[in-house]
């Protein structure tokens, strides 16, 4: 028997062919960078805090920094790289990471919810999450880093799409 790729209800695994919005590489690099900033001020509050450890500490600077910045500057181009996120009529298909890579596909007839969100960086930079919760034990899928008004209409569209959609995403 050839494998098709096709599944029981219709649903051919494949990766997704979108790219997230290109402002989510900034998005990630500045999240990331205060990320790297509250770690550096930790460690010089811990070395003012403890006298006796302060030499060891202060040296730690040095290469956090430089591990933080290759990390806040590397890490959203990867990431970009490999986000992509697609929808079709029987199904929506995600893929993410940066270090461990995960593809995604939920059926439509498996979807439950449609949310978006916007955290204050996010509405900065004009982007948003649409988190897709499925009737899945892997939990809901998410798909980073999108334009607000793509995502706005992302959900919308899903939300009409597993209307009508037969089955009870169980």
């Amino acid at each position: 028997m050839i494998d098709t790729g096709e599944t029981p209800g219709g649903v051919r695994l494949r990766p997704p062919h979108h790219r997230v919005d290109r402002r989510a590489v900034l998005w990630w690099g500045c999240r990331a960078a205060v990320a790297v900033v509250v770690l550096l001020v930790a460690l010089v509050l811990a070395a003012w805090w403890f006298t006796s450890a302060r030499g060891v500490l202060l040296l730690t600077l040095l290469p956090v920094g430089v591990l933080g910045a290759g990390y806040a500057v590397v890490m959203p181009w990867w990431r970009y790289r490999v986000h992509r996120w697609e929808t079709t009529d029987s199904a929506v298909y995600t893929a993410s990471g940066w270090i461990s890579r995960e593809w995604r596909v939920a059926p439509m007839s498996r979807i439950q919810t449609v949310d978006t969100a916007r955290g204050p960086l996010q509405r900065v930079f004009g982007l948003s999450t649409v988190t897709v919760t499925t009737a899945s034990a892997a939990g809901p899928l998410s798909i980073d880093g999108l334009d607000h008004e793509v995502a706005s209409d992302l959900a919308e569209r899903l939300t009409m799409t597993t209307q009508a959609v037969p089955g009870d995403a169980t």
